[in-house]
This record gives C-alpha cells, sequence and structure tokens, in this order.
C-alpha cells in the first residue's frame, strides 16, 4: 500500500477546526469511554493507523489488553464494560453505519436510557469527528506506528 498526500498539510485551516471539536470531546467525555468509542469506530471503517492509535492510548490509560482485545465484540464480552460504556459502543456503531442502521428510534430510546442528553450529544459528536478521521486515514493510507 503506498502512502499518498498528507492531507491537512493542504488543509491547515481544516485541521484547526477539527482539532477544535477534538479538545471539546476529550473535555467533555471520560478519556476511557472516548478511546473506547474511537477504537470501535476505527475497527469497524478498518482504518489501521486510528486502530494502532487508539489501542496504544487505551494502553497508555492503562486498560487491560483483555478488554482491548474483545472491543470488537463489545456485546459478547459485555461483564468487562460499564453500563455507559455499552450504550456509547451501541450507539457509536448505529451512528457509523448510519447507512445500513437509520438510526432507529429503538437505538435513540436505548441510548437515553444510560446516557444523559448531554452525554448523548456528545459522543454523537465524537463518532462524527472519528467517522471523519477515519476517512482521512484511509483514502490518504496514513501509517500506523506499528510499521514506522
Amino acid at each position: 500500500m503506498s502512502k499518498r498526500l498528507e492531507v491537512f498539510k493542504f488543509a491547515p485551516e481544516a485541521y484547526k477546526g477539527f482539532g477544535a471539536v477534538h479538545e471539546y470531546v476529550k473535555s467533555a467525555l471520560p478519556a476511557e469511554l472516548l478511546e473506547l468509542v474511537y477504537l470501535r469506530i476505527s475497527l469497524i471503517n478498518g482504518c489501521a493507523y486510528c486502530i494502532d492509535m487508539h489501542t496504544r492510548d487505551l494502553l497508555k490509560q492503562g486498560v487491560k489488553s483483555d478488554k482491548i482485545a474483545l472491543v470488537p465484540v463489545w456485546d459478547e464480552a459485555a461483564a468487562l464494560f460499564s453500563d455507559k460504556e455499552q450504550a456509547a459502543l451501541a450507539w457509536a456503531e448505529t451512528v457509523t453505519r448510519v447507512e445500513q442502521t437509520k438510526v432507529p428510534d429503538a437505538a435513540y430510546q436505548q441510548a437515553l436510557k444510560v446516557l444523559s442528553e448531554q452525554e448523548l450529544a456528545d459522543i454523537t459528536v465524537a463518532v462524527a469527528l472519528m467517522n471523519a478521521y477515519n476517512r482521512f486515514g484511509v483514502s490518504f493510507r496514513m501509517q500506523p506506528a506499528a510499521l514506522a
């Protein structure tokens, strides 16, 4: 796989905007929950750069490798994930797969059983941001640290 252009080198103002949104969600949501959501979205989208980065970030936060390894099947390993993490992961999946799911009312109502309206809004911003970042990572073949 060949490396492609560095998109933000050519769009620095866009990079600043994405950075501002990134800082917002970092201040709004618990770090572990945010990184788990980011990792799950990146796994769905197949972004090697982001999978590598968020796995490393979770390890740095002290999250056990067993939990990280089971993020792709979090619903089968629910005992490892808090109720909020499960709700956030379920919401992240349905929003990430919007073309398939159309984000049904039932998913929305289920998320609100566990998450506050503010948390749901902030998680949705994080989901949108990570989906955008994944599109940059995949489209421009950003290299994971493991390949450096």
